[in-house]
């Protein structure tokens, strides 16, 4: 079996950059991603625009070429396609590594659902977009309810609930209503998510004001049926007639995955794993954490431009040893 200086499970942008860092220090590793290159940002919406310039969004000196202000899922597709075959990385896609474990002689075992491997060192690098979170109601089983959100067309013409306040369900809300849907929206607190893109924020709150679109302010959905949703609002609970609930209420790391190799996570619900801020190494010697996945339940607080700097790090310390 090949021993591997380092395996980087996930193939999103900062496992990419790691690897990218790797290649620089001659180590032998190797990239484990479960679905295609840079797989989460395939699965965004199509018409996704990032919050982000094109600049923040580059890894490895290569320079993101972009005509519009921010670039959008087609093209950060593109040019992270680029950047594979800039480097031509070692990389193994549509493989899920289900395992990782440290053996007595401090080499990790890293089992995946094809093959299993062994490295020194192991970066765990596989973001926040595989498990949403759920509104735990009544009839959120249902076909009719979705958790991600790709495009408008099918939802034309017809009743939609969206639910949230964030950036995900304001994209949705309004390209849902542009193609004709009756939009809905069911807030939680008592206003539009200050975090929303600075010029959606103004869009989403003018088509509430004027009634174009409706919405439920400090409000939950309370059950979900057939043809129909029941929510509890500040005036008691009203009934709408129903479609589709797009639930966009986030998503998160998988945490119990961490915890089984063995990293802490803090002990309240944000669910922060332990690691060294200098190095990003985890409790587990060996064994580190780069980009969203840092952040546990606080899925906010890293995303691509202010992680890319773990790469740097992890393969500094690594070397180092």
């Amino acid at each position: 079996m090949t021993e591997y200086d380092l395996i980087i499970v996930g193939g999103g942008p900062i496992g990419l950059a790691c690897a990218i860092e790797a290649q620089k220090k001659n180590l032998r590793y190797l990239i484990i991603e479960k679905g295609a290159i840079v797989n989460s940002i395939f699965n965004y919406p199509l018409y996704m625009t990032f919050f982000s310039t094109a600049e923040r969004l580059e890894i490895g000196n290569i320079p993101f070429n972009c005509l519009a202000p921010k670039p959008g899922r087609q093209e950060a597709l593109e040019y992270y396609r680029n950047i594979h075959r800039y480097f031509n990385f070692s990389i193994n896609l549509f493989e899920e590594v289900i395992g990782v474990e440290k053996q007595e002689n401090s080499v990790f075992k890293i089992t995946s659902d094809k093959k299993s491997y062994e490295a020194r060192n192991v970066v765990i690098a596989t973001g926040f977009y595989d498990i949403p979170i759920e509104m735990n109601v009544k009839g959120e089983e249902l076909p009719k309810v979705r958790h991600y959100y790709k495009e408008a067309h099918e939802y034309a013409f017809r009743n939609i609930l969206v639910v949230g306040a964030n950036n995900s369900s304001v994209d949705a809300a309004l390209e849902c209503w542009r193609k004709g849907a009756n939009v809905t929206m069911v807030i939680r607190k008592n206003e539009i998510n200050n975090r929303v893109k600075y010029w959606v924020k103004p869009d989403i709150e003018n088509r509430i004001e004027e009634g174009s679109i409706k919405a439920y302010f400090q409000s939950n959905i309370t059950e979900i049926r057939e043809n129909e949703v029941e929510i509890e609002t500040l005036n008691g609970k009203v009934t709408i007639e129903n479609d589709f609930v797009l639930a966009l209420t986030g998503y998160k790391p998988d945490l119990t995955f961490l915890e089984k190799m063995g990293i802490q996570l803090s002990n309240d619900e944000l669910k922060i794993p332990t690691y060294n801020p200098e190095t990003m190494e985890t409790n587990v010697e060996g064994l580190f954490l780069a980009g969203v996945v840092c952040g546990g339940m606080q899925t906010h607080k890293w995303f691509i431009e202010n992680s890319r700097i773990h790469a740097n790090m992890i393969v500094d310390s690594i070397t180092s040893k």
